[in-house]
């Protein structure tokens, strides 16, 4: 099989919306991210998987922090801006949990600690330790096939 293949193969898997945020010597710093995970309840941890040549993965193995922001569907403006699409420069919201930087409006807030990072390939497993959770009762923004996508309405 090529890249191109099983890239597409891996698109036809639905997957909610995130960006991941950490925050380095008082900058906050984030990526679109739908490589994301819960990995064990007790103790609370979570997976996010960052590729090799994202600006993001240094900053997280310095701060050692990070916040796993689930999109809701009014959030696609975030994702792009996040992921590199909209260049132009917005103002973002940040609230805080647990003292770290989280997105406002979102779906819900992981706060983690980095507890090990495993490279695997050309990406970095970050395993987090869940230091808080915030939630908001929102429908979530999907990706599927390459595209944003939104639940449709269950009667």
């Amino acid at each position: 099989m090529d890249d191109r293949q099983f890239r597409t193969a891996m698109g036809k898997f639905a997957t909610g919306v995130t960006v991941i945020t950490t925050e380095l010597d008082g900058e906050i710093h984030g990526m679109t991210a739908n490589a994301f995970m819960s990995v064990s309840l007790d103790p609370k941890l979570v997976v996010i998987s960052i590729g090799e040549k994202a600006k993001i993965l240094n900053k997280i193995k310095e701060s050692k922090i990070f916040t796993v922001n689930i999109l809701a569907a009014d959030q696609q403006e975030l994702s792009m801006i996040f992921a590199g699409q909209i260049k132009e420069p917005r103002d973002i919201v940040f609230d805080r949990l647990d003292s770290k930087p989280v997105l406002a409006g979102a779906c819900a807030q992981v706060a983690c600690e980095v507890s090990t990072a495993h490279v695997e390939g050309d990406h970095t497993l970050f395993i987090g330790k869940v230091t808080d959770i915030h939630l908001e009762e929102k429908e979530p923004l999907v990706f599927f096939n390459g595209k944003y996508r939104k639940l449709a309405g269950i009667n």
